[in-house]
C-alpha cells in the first residue's frame, strides 16, 4: 500500500465532482501527517496552473516548479479546496515540496477554515 508524506506532491484523481469542486487527475499536496487517522485517507491541496489573478486570493499559495517538486509549470495551491481523499486516488508521486512552503499552504488552510491561533 501506498503512504502519502506530508509535503510530497502526488498526482490524484479527484473526479467525480460536484458543483465548483476542482477535478480531474492533478497535483496535490499531501497536508496531513501520515500517522493521523485511522482510515485509508490523506488530506491533500490541490493545485492549478497559476493565474495572475490568484495574487489577490490569500488562500492561493503560489508555487514554481523546480526538479525537486516535479512541478512542470507555475502552479497554485487551492486551500479553498481542500479535501480529504481516498488513498486509492492516488496515482503517482511527482516530488515534494520545501517544509517553508508546506508551513504557507497551511497558513492558507488556517485562513480558509477561520482558525486563528492563540
Amino acid at each position: 500500500m501506498i503512504k502519502p508524506e506530508r509535503g510530497e506532491v502526488w498526482r490524484v484523481f479527484l473526479d467525480p465532482t460536484v458543483g465548483d469542486e476542482i477535478g480531474k487527475a492533478r497535483p496535490a499536496i499531501v497536508m496531513s501527517e501520515s500517522e493521523t487517522g485511522r482510515l485509508a485517507l490523506r488530506v491533500v491541496v490541490p493545485l492549478t496552473g497559476w493565474q495572475s489573478v490568484f495574487a489577490k486570493h490569500p488562500w492561493m499559495t503560489d508555487i514554481a516548479p523546480n526538479e525537486q517538486n516535479g512541478l512542470s509549470k507555475p502552479s497554485s495551491a487551492d486551500a479553498f479546496q481542500v479535501r480529504s481523499v481516498s488513498l486509492n486516488r492516488f496515482i503517482s508521486k511527482i516530488g515534494e515540496l520545501e517544509p517553508d512552503e508546506v508551513e504557507e499552504v497551511a497558513a492558507s488552510i488556517t485562513l480558509v477554515v477561520g482558525y486563528l491561533a492563540p
